[in-house]
């Protein structure tokens, strides 16, 4: 029996990856007979579709929906991700992957790293990506799902996958309306308010049609209709910190490889994407328009892809940053509405998951309690900090002085919290996890070391095992690791063999 203060009405401003993740997993998570869910989009806006990269936890997302993954990689033209290689970004010249899982294995009680760095130091240890799976895959095109094989590699293999986001956001749209969620046509002309409380009412939509709602999620993407226009939420802006405020983007054939990993080319004002899907190579050109205008942008483009660009390149501009409050009264903004960090780490879903979880852990009753709001916002906040800073530290951790961009990148002041990172690590090693933050410390080791950051010392506590001991496991380790990677298959086989289009 609903109660008198139950959300019986949820509409969902805007479709694209936000509106319809959103609607796929409130459908999913609440009996049909709890709430009606309604989402307005209109055909004619369209969406920021691009070929997406993600990162791992997106396998939880569509596990929790029920999806099987091979038809979910089929419907997208998804290929499979195991990190992230990127190149001139320390200096020209260098290339470093940031992949997904940890390197090695447990030797002692501190995290492989610290013993790496002991030997490495000494000479005696290779680059740290010899030590990964899933970078010795990518390095060579190789692709496998975790194997039910106990204490071997292949069984820890993490990955996420490449794919085409309109198309992502299409297969949603079909699981949600399975599920009974509404979809309405139609820009919104108008949007009325209660007088005494100042929330949302109803949105009046082109053709007269008006949709009455208790909650009211924006997915409008950058404009913000909602949390901007009706509720006048202010956005903080990071762009003195993440100057990278625009993109050119075009897809193209595929004569290279398709490669298990997304590449990151940095280049004189920013840098370059490569995503390779099934059926073409997405490619992007993210610059700085402080440093580099748009027909420079789409010459560094059209230059630099393998292959001529199948459609004409289209622009992208964007601001770096977040809402203050991404929740006001009754409305919640999810997606580009509630903020932004440059797709430089491949965090632009996982923002959009992260807020449809919190929002049901927090989920409200018509009372809206102020108590679950401040905290929701709160905790949003200090996520997109902490995602924002190991963005950052791409930019500061160079030693590039080739050009304008980079010389305002590598001397620019930084967050103090990303400061007192870099500090706590440059000493020897350390890096504590803050506030369930999204990046471990797997990951800012590959970026510190593979940008020529490392600390002055190893850890003390390296210094248990004797040197003899340290090599012996290291050498067990990569040989272990040189084994296993010649039993994954090419990406493209396992592609053609369990998922192909």
């Amino acid at each position: 029996m609903h109660g008198e203060n139950q959300i019986k009405k949820i509409v969902i401003l805007g479709g694209g990856s936000a509106g319809w993740m959103t609607a796929a997993m409130l459908s999913k998570t609440f009996p049909s007979d709890f709430c009606e869910i309604t989402l307005v989009e209109s055909e004619e806006i369209g969406t920021v579709a691009v070929g997406e990269a993600t990162i791992p936890q997106i396998i939880q997302f569509n596990q929790v929906l029920g999806i099987d993954e091979n038809e979910f990689i089929q419907a997208t033209n998804a290929t499979f991700k195991l990190g992230i290689d990127f190149v001139n970004w320390g200096q020209i010249g260098d290339s470093y992957i940031h992949p997904f899982g940890s390197p090695g294995t447990a030797i002692g009680p501190l995290p492989f790293y610290h013993y790496w760095l002991k030997l490495h130091k000494l000479g005696l240890a290779g680059d740290l990506n010899q030590y990964s799976i899933e970078a010795l895959a990518a390095r060579e095109g190789r692709f496998m799902r975790p194997a039910n094989i106990p204490n071997s590699p292949l069984g820890k293999i993490a990955y996420a996958f490449h794919f085409d986001a309109t198309l992502y956001a299409k297969f949603l749209r079909d699981y949600a309306l399975k599920k009974g969620v509404t979809r309405i046509e139609g820009k919104v002309d108008s949007v009325s308010t209660q007088l005494n409380s100042g929330c949302i009412n109803e949105l009046c939509v082109h053709d007269g049609k008006r949709i009455e709602g208790d909650l009211f999620i924006d997915c409008s993407g950058f404009k913000g209709l909602l949390i901007n226009k009706v509720m006048q939420a202010e956005y903080t802006d990071w762009s003195k910190w993440l100057p990278c405020d625009s993109a050119v983007v075009a897809p193209c054939k595929i004569v290279d490889e398709i490669s298990s990993h997304t590449r990151s080319t940095a280049h004189s004002s920013g840098w370059q994407w490569r995503i390779p899907l099934q059926n073409r190579i997405g490619n992007g050109c993210v610059f700085s328009s402080q440093f580099m205008d748009k027909a420079q942008a789409k010459e560094q483009l059209v230059s630099t892809m393998e292959a001529e660009p199948e459609a004409e390149p289209r622009y992208l501009s964007w601001k770096s940053g977040i809402r203050r409050t991404p929740w006001v009264k009754n409305c919640v903004a999810i997606g580009l509405s509630a903020g932004f960090v440059e797709p430089l780490e491949s965090t632009g879903l996982h923002t959009i998951q992260n807020a449809i979880s919190k929002l049901i852990v927090m989920f409200p009753t018509k009372e809206f309690n102020q108590t679950d709001i401040d905290a929701y916002n709160k905790v949003s906040t200090t996520e997109f900090e902490r995602i924002r800073d190991f963005i950052i530290l791409h930019y500061k951790m160079t030693n590039r002085d080739d050009s304008d961009f980079w010389n305002y990148c590598r001397t620019m002041q930084i967050p103090d919290t990303l400061k007192e990172k870099i500090e706590l690590y440059k000493t020897n090693g350390r890096f504590w996890r803050q506030d369930s933050e999204l990046f471990g410390e797997h990951s800012w080791n590959a970026v510190f070391n593979g940008q020529g950051f490392q600390p002055e010392q190893p850890h003390p506590l390296a210094d248990i095992f004797s040197q003899e001991k340290l090599v012996d496991e290291m050498q067990h380790i990569k040989m272990v690791l040189d084994n296993a990677v010649t039993r994954i298959p090419k990406h493209i086989d396992y592609i053609n063999k369990f998922c192909k289009v």
